[in-house]
């Protein structure tokens, strides 16, 4: 049984756009999706559109007849500002929009962890913790996360900013043993977002259930989401093929890992 007539995917082409189109093709008729770049193995369920989220009459018509928003889309990484500039702050600003003037109600937005990178790991912090951009990336990060706030409060649209930490097949060394978060559960607590009697403005942390809990989840309860997998299963072949790292770098010492490490991207990207 479906649930919506349509739904709309950016970012459709990358990581977890792809686990996404698979994952919910059963709670739509129809699903959007679209990305700057080629999308593969369209279905005939999904209606492809390539198009730049910096490009605000494309968003707007990509918004319209649509009844919830996936928004995954946009740099991936910490890039020059120019870049961040226009896909994410930009293009972020032009998808709220678009729900706005389409009246679209529901938005599912790809937050990060990087938009609290700078919190000391071992913190245990929750939804109220002040956030700490580790790079501009997550500085887009929180701008949006504060974009869809105003549009909760302002024009009643509704929001999931999920904070994913590393949503990866397989946690790929130490750090992911506690901040994994499985292809399997992201689709659930999207799902779940969209699903949810009532979602107001929340904020969740994307992580499975993994043995060390960095973060409290409980201010998205209402959601019901529940993970149902772990990164215990992998932490013996981790252990064994990677090194203690320093815990005084960083990389270590804070939530947003390597990013914490990163030069300004201007510097690099000039």
């Amino acid at each position: 049984m479906t649930h919506f007539n349509r739904i709309l995917i950016t970012g459709a082409a990358g990581r977890l756009g792809t686990q996404l189109r698979k994952g919910l093709a059963s709670l739509a008729q129809n699903i959007r999706i679209t990305d700057r770049v080629q999308m593969e193995n369209i279905q005939s369920h999904e209606e492809a559109i390539i198009c730049e989220l910096g490009d605000y009459e494309a968003i707007l018509a990509l918004t319209r007849n649509v009844d919830a928003i996936i928004h995954f889309g946009g740099a991936a990484l910490e890039q020059g500002f120019e870049t961040i500039l226009d896909s994410n702050i930009r293009g972020s600003y032009n998808i709220y929009e678009g729900a706005r003037k389409n009246a679209v109600k529901r938005v599912i937005y790809a937050s990060s962890v990087h938009a609290i990178g700078y919190h000391e790991i071992g913190s245990y912090i929750d939804a109220d913790a002040p956030v700490r951009p580790d790079s501009l990336y997550g500085v887009s990060k929180n701008f949006v996360e504060s974009l869809s706030r105003l549009y909760w409060d302002k024009f009643g649209i509704e929001s999931l900013c999920l904070r994913i930490f590393s949503s990866f097949p397989e946690p790929a060394d130490r750090r992911m043993l506690w901040s994994w978060l499985s292809f399997e559960d992201c689709i659930r607590y999207v799902e779940r977002g969209l699903m949810a009697p009532y979602l107001g403005h929340t904020i969740g942390f994307g992580i499975s259930d993994n043995r060390l809990r960095m973060v409290d989840d409980s201010q998205a309860g209402h959601i019901g989401f529940k993970p149902q997998d772990s990164s215990e299963p992998f932490r013996a072949a981790v252990e064994a093929t990677t090194d203690i790292p320093d815990p005084t770098t960083p990389g270590v010492k804070y939530f947003g890992g390597w990013f914490c490490e990163l030069d300004h991207p201007d510097d690099e990207f000039k």
